[in-house]
This record gives structure tokens, C-alpha cells and sequence, in this order.
């Protein structure tokens, strides 16, 4: 997802004619455009069980398919904001969504998984002016005071919405078609929003000549250490850290190739990274909050979800949950749009970080016995936090880049293409390494405990091989598959408690987030008060 055109659309533009049904239809385009670039990804990451049965692969196999789209979506905006300033944004969206429509189309007639991991790698990189169109068309109606407030924010809803849409849509997708039926979604979407830029044009942003012999250089370096990055993060810890050494490989050249880029760019007449300018206080409290908003909002894609999956729950049972998610998101984001302004940024953030904290708490509380309907106010929570969360940092850091010169757009997007793909792999990650680091711990104590000797115990595996008395004779294998069935619930527990100790984890990062925060304003405050003359 890329919003570096935002500020390129020219504020002598007069504001176009229409009224409210114009800025309705350009934020329907806008919609359409924001669902087509998210759902292209998770509509495979929410199906990973599918696509095993599809393509007779396991869990690991399966895995490569998201991290295969993510590795080339880290950079392609990059190149794509080379690409518009120089050619033209409606011609690349066009090639860029052909490639797409193509891509979706070829998956119909693809059973093979290595086949289906290329051209999941080509959909990543042929999606990347979907996020700019989803900017451009919102920003289109909008005067000027407007594009970078209640614009920014209408923009960046079809992106966020398309995650738990994902999961409300995929199971009567795959009732209707199968694995194809995720693709034939697609390829609607991509021939749709093909479409839509064909017959709606918008004001064309100023055009400039900004590629050099260096770009040759420094864009393939940049897409392989992202590349590598990406791919380490994403399967890591399913191939788990220390067990695959290539892992470590992989991630370590991701490092490498990433630091060659930097030297390069230090170095550089026209750099693509102004690394001096990202070094600035203000570019680092805002890579620093993003990430920090894209690690704990991982607990609701992967902890939430991974949770019920060890209950045995599946997208079908979880189709009310994700519902309340989508309906919360909506209103964040509804409900921030006319009062997100730069200098609220603080006020709105505070508030954000204090919804998910209280979600985050309130989910350390689960059971064996929750159910997603136990989850809609938590969930709910965290949902409204994260849509007015992005919009109020994307507002703030969009001023800044157009207070200080649009020669720095590029080094921003760098930025905030890590925070948010890179944050949002490092939580996934992360919150999935502590999970099993948990389990483990919580397994040997439970585990040491359940003896013989202990009356309760013996009760409870009577109780269990009770259940066998119809159809096992032998009291030996009724005993055998009651101790069999106590280990599983053991296990049941041990899951359970391990993401306890995950939302917990989050939601002391967030309060921890809420400090840092407050300390940033009565820094600002009493550096305010220094300044003012005696």
C-alpha cells in the first residue's frame, strides 16, 4: 500500500463540481480499489488450510504462497512512485492490473503449489498501485484543506477493511468454488478495478524525470534484502528459528544486502533513502509508533485467531467475530474523518492505544470455554483503536513531509512500507514465538502434576475411559485412551493459557506505548515553554 501521491495532487487544482454524489462515487472507486489490493493477499493467508488440501501440501509448503506475495510487495511502491512520476500513474495502474486480472486468471488452471508460489510473487508485485489509486480517487473530490485529513483517512479504509472481510467472505467462497473460488473473487475485483481507471480518469499528478543509472542498482538491491527479510519473518517460526538453519541465512543476508543499500544511498547526488532526513527526531517517533501499532494489532490476526483454531474453531464459527471486527473498523474510521487534524494526532493516539490495551486485557482473561461470541466487545475494541490509530500518524507525517519538501516523499514511503509491512511480520512473529516459548512452559508444569498418586487425577481418567465402556472390552486400552484423552486437554490448556500470557504481553506494550506517548508530549510541552520569550 503505498499514499505517497497524496501531497503530489496539485493544490491549484479547483475543486471539482458534484457535490455529495461525486465524493460518493470517487469513494466507492476508492473502496473498490483498497478490497481488490487487500484481499488479493488475505484471501490466501486466512485459507492456508485450503490451499493445502488444494494443492496437497503442508502447513510449511502452504506458507510459501503469502510469504512468496509479501516479498515482493515490501518494494514495488517504491518503484512504482518512480514509475508515476515519470510515466504517468494511469499507465502503470493498467499494466499493473492487467498483470493482475492475468495472474488470477492463470490460477484457475494452476494445481501445482511451485507454479501457484510465482505467480502469488507476480500478484505482489502487480497490485502495488492499487494502494496509490485508493489515495488518488479519494483525494480527488476532496478541496485542498481536506486531502490531507478526512481524505487520508476515507483512503485508507478499503486497505484495512479487507483483513476481517477476508475471513467473513472466504467460507461461502469456498462452498461456491472450492480453492478457484478465492481466485474467481480476484479476478472479478482485478477486471473491475481495471475497469474503473479506464472510464474514471482523475487530475494526472506533475510528472518528472527521477530515474538515474543508480536506481539500477540500489531497486534490485532494495527488493532483495525486503525479499529476504520478508520470506525469514513470515515462515520462521514455522520452520522454527533454531531447528532450520537457512532461516538464520536468509535473514542475515536480508540484513546484509539492506545495509549495502544504505552505504550506497549515503553516497548518492539524488538518494532514493534521504537516510539524514530518516534520522530526524520526528521520522523516528513515527517509525517507531507504526511499529509499535503494527506489532500489538497482531494479536488480532494471529493471536486471536491462532486461539480458536487450538479450540477447534474455524473461519466458519468465526464469521460473526470477524463481522463486529469489519463493523468496528468501518467506524473508526467514519467516526475519526472529521476530526482527524495534525495537531490532534497525540489526543487521537492516546485514546487508540488506550482502546486496544483495554481489549488486549480483557482477552487475557480467556478459557477453554470462550467462544467468539465471548470476544465481540474486546475485539470490537482493538478494531476501533487500529482505524483511528493510522489515520491521525498518516495525517501528522504527511504535513511534516510537505513542511519540510517533497523531494522527501520516497524516504518517507520507505518508512512507512517498513513499519507497516515489516511491523506487521515482526508481530506476527514475535507474538507467535512467545506463544510457543509459553506452551512449552505452562505444558511442564501442568504435565508434572498430572500423577497417579493424585486422587483427582485417577478420578478424571476413570471419567474419560467411562466414555469407552460401550465399545472397549478391555479395561487395559479404556485406561490407555483415558490417559490419552487427559494429555489432550492437558495440551488444550497449555494453548490456552500461552495466549493469555500473549494478550497480556500486548496489552502491557501497549500501556507501555501510552507512556511513551505522554512523555513525548510533556517533552514537546516543556520544550514549548523554554522557547517562549522571558
Amino acid at each position: 500500500m503505498s499514499a505517497t501521491t497524496a501531497a503530489a495532487v496539485p493544490d491549484t487544482v479547483p475543486p471539482p463540481e458534484g457535490g455529495v454524489l461525486r465524493v460518493c462515487g470517487f469513494f466507492l472507486c476508492s473502496l473498490l480499489f483498497g478490497l481488490t489490493s487487500g484481499l488479493s493477499n488475505n484471501l490466501v493467508a486466512v485459507n492456508i488450510q485450503a490451499a493445502q488440501a488444494q494443492f496437497g501440501a503442508t502447513t510449511n509448503e502452504a506458507l510459501w504462497l503469502t510469504a512468496a506475495y509479501t516479498s515482493t510487495s515490501v518494494t514495488a511502491t517504491l518503484m512504482l512512485w518512480k514509475f508515476r512520476t515519470q510515466y504517468g500513474i494511469r499507465l502503470f495502474a493498467k499494466l499493473g492490473l492487467a498483470a493482475f486480472a492475468l495472474v488470477s486468471l492463470l490460477h484457475l488452471f494452476t494445481n501445482d503449489l511451485n507454479a501457484a508460489v510465482v505467480l502469488r510473487a507476480v500478484a505482489g508485485f502487480a497490485t502495488a498501485p492499487l494502494g496509490t489509486l485508493a489515495f488518488l480517487y479519494m483525494l480527488e473530490p476532496f478541496p485542498p484543506a481536506r486531502r490531507l485529513t478526512t481524505g487520508i483517512c476515507l483512503g485508507l479504509l478499503g486497505t484495512s477493511l479487507a483483513t476481517p472481510l477476508a475471513r467473513v467472505i472466504s467460507p461461502h467462497l469456498l462452498e461456491v468454488g472450492l480453492w478457484h473460488g478465492l481466485n474467481m473473487l480476484e479476478l472479478g475485483l482485478a477486471l473491475l478495478s481495471l475497469t474503473v481507471v479506464h472510464l474514471v480518469p482523475i487530475t494526472p499528478p506533475p510528472r518528472a524525470k527521477v530515474f538515474d543509472a543508480m536506481d539500477a542498482i540500489s531497486l534490485p538491491l532494495l527488493a532483495l534484502g525486503a525479499g529476504l527479510i520478508s520470506v525469514a519473518l513470515t515462515v520462521g517460526r514455522y520452520y522454527w528459528w533454531t531447528e532450520a538453519p537457512w532461516v538464520g541465512v536468509t535473514l542475515a543476508a536480508g540484513i546484509g544486502v539492506l545495509a549495502l543499500v544504505l552505504v550506497i544511498e549515503l553516497n548518492r547526488k539524488q538518494p532514493l533513502l534521504h537516510l539524514r532526513w530518516l534520522s530526524s527526531g520526528a521520522m523516528i517517533t513515527f517509525a517507531g509508533s507504526m511499529l509499535i501499532a503494527r506489532f500489538v494489532l497482531a494479536e488480532q490476526t494471529s493471536g486471536v485467531v491462532g486461539f480458536f483454531q487450538n479450540l477447534g474453531f474455524l473461519n466458519d464459527h468465526m464469521i460473526g467475530l470477524f463481522t463486529v471486527i469489519s463493523l468496528a473498523t468501518i467506524a473508526g474510521y467514519l467516526c475519526v474523518a472529521p476530526f482527524n487534524q495534525p495537531d490532534r494526532a497525540e489526543l487521537i493516539h492516546l485514546i487508540a492505544l488506550s482502546m486496544i490495551a483495554v481489549g488486549a486485557w480483557m482477552d487475557s482473561h480467556a478459557t477453554s470455554l470462550t467462544r467468539p461470541h465471548d470476544l465481540y466487545l474486546s475485539q470490537g475494541l482493538i478494531s476501533f483503536g487500529a482505524a483511528i490509530f493510522l489515520p491521525a500518524a498518516m495525517s501528522w507525517s504527511f504535513t511534516h513531509v510537505v513542511r519540510t519538501g517533497m523531494q522527501y516523499l520516497p524516504s518517507f514511503l520507505a518508512v512507512f512500507l517498513v513499519s507497516q509491512n515489516f511491523g506487521g511480520l515482526l508481530g506476527s512473529a514475535g507474538l507467535g514465538t512467545l506463544m510457543v516459548y509459553r506452551e512449552k512452559f505452562h505444558s511442564s508444569h501442568v504435565v508434572s502434576s498430572l500423577t497417579m498418586q493424585n486422587p483427582l487425577v485417577a478420578q478424571r481418567v476413570q471419567q474419560y475411559s467411562g466414555a469407552y465402556a460401550g465399545t472397549l472390552g478391555d479395561p487395559t486400552l479404556r485406561g490407555a485412551e483415558g490417559t490419552a484423552l487427559l494429555a489432550q486437554t492437558a495440551t488444550r490448556e497449555s494453548y490456552v493459557l500461552a495466549y493469555n500470557d500473549v494478550f497480556h504481553a500486548v496489552a502491557l506494550l501497549a500501556l507501555a506505548a501510552i507512556a511513551l506517548l505522554l512523555c513525548h508530549v510533556a517533552f514537546k510541552l516543556l520544550r514549548a515553554r523554554a522557547a517562549e520569550p522571558a
